[in-house]
């Protein structure tokens, strides 16, 4: 099995609730984020780019994207970054991990987070999932593609929380998912494919 994700361009609003919906549901300290929506038109926010009356505005999310070929597992000196042989996702041991950046600095989507010493969070209870992941003072951390609900048949929350139902999750390794076949038919792109980490991410154009 290999665990990924389509994500719909086409219908895409860019109105951020995958990044809150994620951010909730992991419990993520304050000004922590495993998913975010880059604005491909201006440079701030929800502005366009071009010129009136030709201008453009789309918007790209963005997380961990899973690569089946991960520059940062083969970098990481205490093997705390790895592949879930059952899932196929990337994920990070806090227990191992020993915040060196490592991995940061190798991951060409610039999606992994190093934690404050004493990480804050913006209530004084955790929110989210019963058995949403711990957080670990100066550790690196990043999406997990929610491992925690997938391993009980959910799916991330992300994809649960889309409003306009561009997000689609499965097995890449069954071609008969749903994932497969939008890939089959509409030829899902990869981020940065020339770095040759094979992403479990596809996004329809």
């Amino acid at each position: 099995m290999r665990y990924g994700m389509v994500i719909d361009l086409t219908k895409c609003m860019g109105c951020q609730t995958c990044a809150t919906s994620c951010k909730l549901s992991n419990n993520l300290p304050a000004g922590v984020w495993w998913n975010t929506v880059k604005t491909q038109g201006g440079t701030t926010i929800d502005t366009c780019g071009g010129t009136y009356p030709n201008c453009t505005l789309a918007h790209l999310p963005v997380a961990c994207q899973q690569c089946a070929s991960p520059a940062c597992v083969e970098v990481c000196p205490t093997g705390a970054s790895y592949v879930d042989e059952a899932t196929g996702l990337v994920l990070v041991d806090g227990e191992t991990c020993i915040g060196c950046d490592t991995c940061i600095s190798a991951c060409p989507y610039e999606v992994r987070v190093h934690l404050d010493a004493t990480p804050k969070y913006a209530v004084d209870f955790a929110v989210g999932a019963w058995d949403a992941p711990s957080h670990v003072g100066n550790t690196v951390e990043k999406c997990t593609m929610c491992a925690n609900l997938a391993a009980r048949g959910d799916e991330p929350m992300c994809v649960q929380a889309c409003v306009g139902k561009a997000r689609f999750f499965g097995d890449l390794d069954d071609p008969a998912s749903e994932v497969s076949k939008l890939i089959a038919s509409r030829g899902g792109t990869q981020l940065l494919p020339e770095q040759g980490t094979d992403p479990s991410v596809y996004y329809l154009m």
